[in-house]
């Protein structure tokens, strides 16, 4: 089983090691992915500074990463796992139906699942998590365990990439053909 440089994640978060990646990938002209802001509703504003200070999130935000690769239309999650079994409800329905409707148009949608407790990071294509999605609704399972996984989507951390999710979308593409 593979597992994860538990040196390179000690007081870093799965988003910045993420924005790490995009970057490495913006300076070496491979990829432009912005994360994408979630949106929030302001309710008290204070006067002296401007900073909000109370809000709350909105529930329509979408995904957290948008962008192309090589010409190519991206948009991704990324979520953490503490345990084999990862429940459906930390997926909204509206992330599913924009990630359908994002794939209707040609591009690729996908989650990054960082299993915290096996130091794991997994690339799970838009189709496999509709796989889950649809049994679920289907009065199956409301979660998918580790072991339903393809090894194949498990993320080698290379050349100082701490996320390399380029690797898993070409094996994506390849699986799709």
């Amino acid at each position: 089983m593979a597992t994860w440089n538990s040196r390179g994640l000690r007081g870093s978060t799965l988003e910045d090691l993420i924005n790490r990646t995009n970057e490495k990938y913006l300076e070496n002209g491979l990829a432009l992915i912005q994360k994408i802001p979630t949106p929030i509703t302001p309710i008290t504003i204070d006067k002296e500074n401007g900073h909000i200070t109370l809000a709350y999130f909105d529930q329509k935000s979408t995904v957290d990463y948008i962008g192309a690769v090589q010409g190519i239309p991206v948009c991704f999650d990324a979520k953490e796992c503490t345990k084999d079994t990862f429940a459906l409800q930390n997926i909204h329905e509206h992330q599913v139906e924009f990630m359908r409707q994002f794939e209707k148009q040609g591009g690729i949608a996908f989650f990054i699942i960082y299993y915290t407790h096996k130091e794991v990071m997994y690339y799970l294509p838009y189709e496999m998590l509709r796989f889950f999605w649809d049994r679920a609704k289907q009065g199956g399972r409301k979660s998918f365990r580790f072991e339903e996984l393809n090894p194949a989507y498990i993320m080698q951390k290379k050349n100082s990439v701490f996320v390399p999710y380029l690797d898993m979308i070409q094996q994506d593409l390849d699986d799709r053909d």
